[in-house]
């Protein structure tokens, strides 16, 4: 799974508005300020914070 850059670009953590980065799995966004885990299913970003994963 790969995010295009341009997108990655745009894409901010919900909670925080920070910076997310993706994760080494490719499975999913990692906000480093909140510590969540936005997962990827089907290639889409679930941007939700209810989805997200504490880490």
């Amino acid at each position: 799974m790969t995010i295009d850059k341009e997108l990655l670009d745009i894409l901010a953590c919900p909670k925080c508005k920070g910076d997310i980065r993706l994760n080494d799995q490719g499975d999913g966004l990692i906000c480093d300020a909140c510590r969540l885990l936005y997962p990827i299913k089907d290639e889409i970003p679930v941007m939700l914070i209810d989805e997200a994963v504490k880490i």
